[in-house]
């Protein structure tokens, strides 16, 4: 995630951090070029046919319907995940002060909140495909890690184990009725939190309204260039390559909210949050806390 302040106007047109135009540079250099060709040939060779400029704003208002709709939905599903974290981490911290009030100091304690932070890495490890045993051993264990990280669901296992730990305590009578409802609540919701992750994971925008939109977006920019030539001459490909930019542009911003949990630029810092979660469980047991992680060259990971 980019995390920095709003670049000064001489620096706004200079800044490709976090930028979709490397991304999509070929296409608007594509455009451009095509513009040239298209308007030498109406010059030069043939008379091409002109399309009304008219005809073609409402062509170009229908297409940024679509695309602010299909931009709301991608911000949403980024809004979403992010507030599925942020309340990851608070039922962390209530989890921890929960283990103060109905467990107490000792190793059962130790243990529980040890699980709590395998979850939080496991779940990341989930919905970015990466590694995430080397994070989870010093907590845990090499065996217990390892046995977690062999089911289907590794972060579901994780709370299993938390589970699992909390009924051998409420059967050797060391935590009451009211606590067991109280820690089972907080459960729960980390289980509702990783769900909706999972889902957002695995559901993408439907295929065949992103479809409908790339199409759209290509006959659009490719159609537009028979109606500038009349209207702005040899201004055209700039005038192409501008709208190139704005089009192109929101469609390459949608795919990447799209997919919150991907390691981008614009991702969710998933690391970072995972350390906050590590920093809030240690200090619950009187460890010294890690650093808490900081943008690099204004990103955040």
């Amino acid at each position: 995630m980019i995390v920095r302040e709003a670049p000064s106007a001489l620096k706004l047109f200079f800044v490709m951090q976090g930028s979709v135009v490397p991304k999509i540079i070929g296409r608007i250099i594509g455009v451009a070029l095509l513009t040239v060709t298209v308007l030498l040939l109406d010059r030069y060779v043939v008379t091409l046919p002109h399309i009304s400029i008219a005809a073609m704003g409402i062509f170009g208002v229908a297409l940024s319907l679509f695309l602010g709709f299909r931009n709301n939905a991608a911000y949403d599903r980024w809004w979403e995940a992010r507030k599925l974290w942020g309340a990851m981490i608070a039922d962390m911290r209530n989890l921890g002060r929960h283990m103060c009030v109905f467990v107490g100091k000792g190793e059962d304690r130790e243990q529980i909140l040890s699980y709590a932070v395998a979850f939080a890495h496991l779940h990341r490890g989930f919905l970015r495909g990466v590694e995430v045993k080397a994070d989870i051993v010093g907590w845990v264990g090499e065996g217990k890690a390892q046995a977690m990280i062999a089911h289907t669901n590794p972060a579901d296992a994780a709370l299993r184990s938390i589970a699992d730990k909390i009924g051998k305590l409420i059967e050797e009578g060391v935590i009451n009725g009211f606590g067991q409802m109280t820690i089972s609540q907080t459960l729960s919701s980390l289980a509702l939190a990783q769900a909706g992750c999972e889902r957002t994971f695995t559901t993408p925008l439907p295929f065949v309204y992103s479809l409908l939109v790339r199409r759209t977006t290509y006959l659009y920019c490719w159609l537009l260039l028979f109606a500038l030539i009349e209207a702005t001459g040899w201004f055209t490909p700039i005038f192409a390559a501008v709208v190139a930019y704005v089009f192109f542009g929101l469609q390459a911003v949608t795919n990447e909210l799209e997919h919150p949990f991907r390691n981008v630029q614009n991702g969710l810092p998933l690391d970072a949050m995972c350390r906050t979660i590590e920093i809030s469980v240690s200090e619950a047991l009187n460890r010294t806390p890690p650093a808490a992680f900081t943008a690099t060259d204004h990103v955040l990971s």
